[in-house]
């Protein structure tokens, strides 16, 4: 597990974070207190994933288009 915040990791980053995270749980071995360590840690690694994903998305949606679906630019998008 990373000592670096969670909101300083990339999505690739936290993404391979939290696939170990998960499989450290899933594999039964860590104590209780590990466990919920564990366990807040891929909660919020989960909610910055989701946050990254989101964002991109409204990029993406914000790609604007000629008369031929070409795309030209982007529109500005509140809130990034």
């Amino acid at each position: 597990m990373s000592d670096k915040p969670v909101n300083e990791l990339s999505f690739e980053e936290a993404m391979g974070e939290l696939e170990s995270v998960v499989g450290t749980l899933e594999k039964g071995d860590a104590t209780l207190d590990q466990s919920i360590k564990l366990y807040e840690r891929g909660a919020a690694l989960k909610a910055h994933c989701e946050k990254r994903l989101a964002a991109a998305e409204e990029k993406i949606a914000a790609i604007t288009q000629d008369e031929n679906g070409d795309a030209t630019g982007t529109t500005p998008v509140s809130g990034l």
